[in-house]
């Protein structure tokens, strides 16, 4: 029985998805210009490539970023069974803190937290 409303949800995504865009393509008129293939910049007009390369340092800041903020969705459910669970979860939440920690020395030692 699950299969089933699985399959009947995978062919109503695609149903969907295919109908809005063969919706789009009937009715709406579209223009060829080379001012739609530009990269919008709050109405200046682009200078040089829009295809710039970024630093890898700006990637692994918002990796870093993100890692310390997946720790916070952990430490919810931890904070609330922590009463219940007693000296385990301590435990369990100072390895978790001291791995993270070890991460974050790391990323220190490589650099990676050195703005540019």
């Amino acid at each position: 029985m699950g299969a089933a409303y699985l399959l009947v949800l995978i062919a109503a995504a695609i149903a969907f998805s295919a109908g809005g865009i063969a919706i789009a393509k009937i009715f709406v008129k579209g223009t060829k210009n080379p001012q739609k293939g530009q990269a919008y910049e709050c109405g200046i007009p682009t200078v040089g490539s829009p295809w710039n390369q970024y630093n890898v340092g700006y990637y692994l800041f918002a990796l870093i970023f993100l890692i310390f903020d997946v720790e916070l969705v952990f430490m919810y459910p931890w904070a609330v069974v922590v009463k219940q669970v007693g000296i385990t979860a301590l435990f369990e939440i100072i390895v978790f803190f001291f791995i993270l920690f070890m991460g974050f020395l790391y990323a220190h030692k490589k650099g990676a937290l050195k703005w540019i």
